[in-house]
């Protein structure tokens, strides 16, 4: 399986100004399928949504996209760091 928590920091931390707050999180639920979270400081996660969530869903395709390859589900959600 790959690890997604990995491949989504990779990517983020590429994309903020303050990557040492980015915190990226992994749960599998019942059903099987992961949840990614991604957390970031308040003045980045605009650029991690990116205009009309084109940032964000990019991040997702390209999460689903290694997730299809071996028959696995993921979701991509981002929060505010408090």
């Amino acid at each position: 399986m790959p690890d997604y928590r990995e491949l989504v920091e990779f990517i983020v931390k590429r994309l903020v100004l303050q990557p040492e707050h980015v915190d990226v999180s992994e749960r599998t639920d019942d059903r099987g399928v992961t949840a990614i979270t991604i957390r970031v400081a308040r003045e980045d996660i605009g650029r991690v949504i990116g205009k009309k969530g084109a940032t964000i869903n990019a991040i997702r395709l390209v999460a689903k996209a290694a997730a299809v390859k071996v028959n696995d589900r993921v979701d991509v959600d981002i929060s505010e760091d408090e």
